[in-house]
């Protein structure tokens, strides 16, 4: 009895030892066949490949945990923001901006100026000039001059502070009807035709009175805007053509005409400045305000210099505006103009060498300060600029 218990114990103890031992018996069975290593290998790889797998799925469940978290943040957040706030108890904030074109709030429109259809009038100021005034009420230069003929008889040099001027509303000419020749011709001098006076709203004509526009009925001594108009300026300078042989064509301008001369100086055709000075101080060279020289700076006293060689054949008063003037004639088609000098250096008949002294910068005749008014002319007035080396 004892002995069966024995053995059955025995039995017992070693069916562990038959089952831990099959797979003993299975890895040494295939490894004797040659495959121990590669069953190896195998489990190796296997347990790389769970092991991945299960750190992706770890990952997954890790990052829709947090997603979910966050949305259930931003909804708790939603409703804690949708607060209805009362907007008037919110202060105001003043923010300065420092880029951007600002604007300002307007409880007023503003309207735009209106054409004018009517003359005013503007008082001179000092340091007014034809192209300032010109510019300030939207006309042409020579419209100031052709509305004022009566004041500054064509000549920029004449405008004087405290002068009242006539603004015409439109450019063009305001003249004085005389009469003497048909209505029609008169317009035409002017470029326009007799409507464009007659309808003209601000002259104030009936133009069922005026009969024929060509032989319009309107009296003598009316004064007529004439839009669109232009006219020849009246000269209010020396004549042209003022040479040694005929300088006796300048007595009209006063009494510094000289007699006429034979022979003398001959110019080079190129022109020095006539002054120390290369830039201007009052009027450049303007056909559209009458202005046919430059304004060169310089201070009463300085020296005045004959741009080229040749014969003095005007020295003295100029009777229109040029003050105290000297006239060269060059011999070669060319005079020059040298104004409103304080003295003169050279008399009639006499030759000078290109860049002698013949005078000296003043402020005489219409003049409004220092300076000296020079004037090139080759069969018409000419732009000093033009024939004068660089500043």
């Amino acid at each position: 009895m004892m002995m069966n218990m024995s053995n059955q114990e025995s039995n017992n103890q070693e069916e562990p030892v038959r089952q831990g031992s099959f797979f003993s018996r299975l890895f040494n069975n295939l490894a004797s066949m040659g495959l121990g290593e590669s069953l190896l290998k195998v489990g190796t790889n296997l347990f790389s490949v769970l092991a991945i797998v299960t750190v992706v799925l770890l990952t997954r469940s890790y990052f829709a945990q947090a997603q979910g978290n966050v949305e259930q943040q931003e909804q708790v957040e939603g409703q804690e923001g949708s607060e209805i706030i009362n907007i008037e108890s919110v202060p105001a904030v003043n923010v300065a901006i420092d880029e951007g074109i600002s604007r300002s709030a307007q409880i007023h429109t503003n309207i735009p100026s209106r054409p004018r259809d009517e003359i005013s009038t503007y008082v001179v100021q000092e340091g007014d000039t034809v192209f300032g005034i010109a510019e300030k009420f939207g006309l042409e230069p020579q419209t100031i001059l052709w509305g004022n003929y009566s004041l500054l008889l064509d000549n920029p040099h004449a405008l004087r502070p405290g002068q009242e001027l006539n603004i015409l509303p439109v450019n063009g000419v305001y003249w004085e009807w005389l009469g003497g020749i048909p209505f029609g011709s008169w317009a035409e001098f002017y470029g326009v035709t007799p409507a464009d006076i007659i309808e003209y709203p601000a002259n104030n004509i009936d133009a069922n009175t005026v009969g024929d526009y060509n032989n319009a009925n309107i009296p003598v001594g009316t004064w007529l805007i004439i839009p669109g108009g232009e006219r020849e300026f009246v000269s209010w300078s020396a004549p042209l053509g003022v040479t040694r042989e005929n300088p006796a064509s300048a007595r009209v301008l006063g009494a510094g005409a000289c007699d006429p001369v034979s022979g003398g100086a001959v110019g080079y055709g190129a022109f020095v400045y006539p002054s120390n000075n290369r830039y201007l101080s009052g009027f450049d060279y303007s056909t559209e305000t009458n202005h046919s020289g430059i304004d060169l700076a310089g201070n009463e006293g300085e020296a005045v210099y004959a741009s080229d060689a040749g014969v003095i054949v005007y020295a003295g008063w100029n009777d229109y505006g040029y003050g105290n003037m000297i006239m060269i004639d060059h011999g070669n088609g060319f005079q020059t103009l040298y104004a409103h000098l304080s003295a003169l250096n050279v008399g009639c008949g006499q030759s000078v060498g290109q860049g002698e002294v013949i005078g000296a910068i003043g402020n005489t005749g219409r003049s409004s300060g220092a300076h000296l008014h020079f004037e090139i002319m080759a069969g018409t007035k000419v732009n000093p600029w033009s024939y004068l080396p660089p500043p």
